[in-house]
């Protein structure tokens, strides 16, 4: 063969794979119906990802329901069915706990904390251990501050209004903790909340932020919010992608979705505290609405740190999750407390660090 014939052939397959690449394509969902603004944080990302990501990569995407029942997603993705779907990592949570901690945790981590835990204190790394188990890579990219609190159409001010109440409410160890202050966890999907709020099946529900809340119509079928959302201080949502379809892509197209994911992660802080705020004032227009007093609230820290040592315990992974996480509360504690009031939220009095560590060891 001549310099000239290698030369053209060498060309003719540059630009097949580059057609290639060119062609690849993804099939995405998510766990978020349309009629929850849960899903405009996955959208944001498809968007911005399609963008970067031009001639390389094309995510065709489809809100939840529409493909896979959203408790079938994780699934889905694991087995190469789809290439890529929408989550809050809590739901997986009967797979290996570790994934509640993933997702929110009561009483401990805002917003900002799980931010600064992902992008610099090897959260992200634990992430994608917890899902690599599953055969998947994960991206988070979306976050919420505390969640809105119990919607009911019975007052509650104090721990003793919870005694008896059958509360829908996420979360292993929310439940436990639940279970601790006198009430009773009911587990349901988010699109079952409304319907069993106007017809009495349960007494109360928490759900998410004021704006999800809103766009579920809960204000239609409750009377009374209770507030703060100590059962979720903050919340984590991501992308998880199936492994082999990620190791198809350039290293290149990889560090776009990365880019992607972590552009989204601070938009969605920013959009869901202006969105919250906006959804505060109807609420307030509409209902009662409660603060727990400062006693209270310590009681419930308490609690919560009793069940998260007692709840790692049981699982290593989730022992392993929330030991880093403590361990960046207790690092950050004297700059973050230094700088207070202009700090970015409080330390919390948290679960004992060794305690964690003796569940690993």
């Amino acid at each position: 063969m001549t310099f000239k014939a290698i030369a053209l052939a060498a060309t003719a397959a540059t630009a097949m794979a580059s057609q290639t690449m060119a062609q690849e394509s993804w099939t995405m969902t998510t766990t978020w119906p349309s009629s929850l603004e849960l899903i405009e944080t996955d959208r944001h990302f498809v968007e911005l990802a399609n963008k970067l990501t031009a001639g390389e990569l094309t995510i065709e995407f489809f809100d939840g329901g529409s493909l896979v029942p959203s408790g079938e997603v994780f699934g889905a993705v694991e087995s190469g069915t789809i290439q890529a779907g929408a989550d809050w990592p809590g739901y997986w949570a009967g797979r290996d706990a570790a994934f509640s901690p993933l997702a929110t945790t009561p009483s401990l981590f805002n917003a900002v904390d799980y931010v600064n835990w992902i992008q610099q204190w090897g959260g992200a790394e634990l992430y994608n251990e917890i899902y690599g188990n599953f055969g998947m890579v994960y991206l988070p990219y979306g976050v919420t501050n505390n969640e809105s609190g119990f919607r009911t159409k019975e007052p509650i001010v104090s721990l003793d209004d919870l005694q008896g109440k059958r509360l829908r409410l996420s979360g292993l160890e929310q439940g436990k903790l639940l279970e601790r202050l006198g009430g009773n966890q009911v587990s349901m999907a988010g699109g079952e909340i409304y319907q069993s709020l106007e017809r009495g099946v349960i007494d109360g529900a928490e759900f998410s932020t004021p704006n999800v809340d809103w766009s579920g119509g809960f204000q239609q079928v409750t009377e009374y919010w209770a507030t703060p959302g100590w059962h979720q201080s903050a919340s984590v949502f991501g992308v998880m992608i199936n492994q082999a379809s990620w190791d198809a892509l350039s290293a290149e197209t990889q560090e776009k979705l990365r880019i992607a994911a972590d552009a989204t992660l601070l938009w969605s802080l920013a959009f869901t505290e202006k969105r919250a705020t906006e959804a505060y004032a109807k609420f307030d227009e509409v209902v009662e609405i409660n603060r727990y007093d400062d006693e209270t609230l310590a009681e419930v820290q308490k609690m919560a740190n009793e069940v998260i040592v007692e709840t790692a315990c049981e699982n290593p992974n989730s022992a392993k999750v929330y030991l880093s996480m403590v361990e960046y509360l207790n690092d950050y504690a004297q700059w973050r407390d230094a700088s207070a009031p202009f700090n970015l939220g409080r330390t919390p009095n948290g679960p004992d660090a060794e305690a964690l560590r003796a569940c690993i060891e």
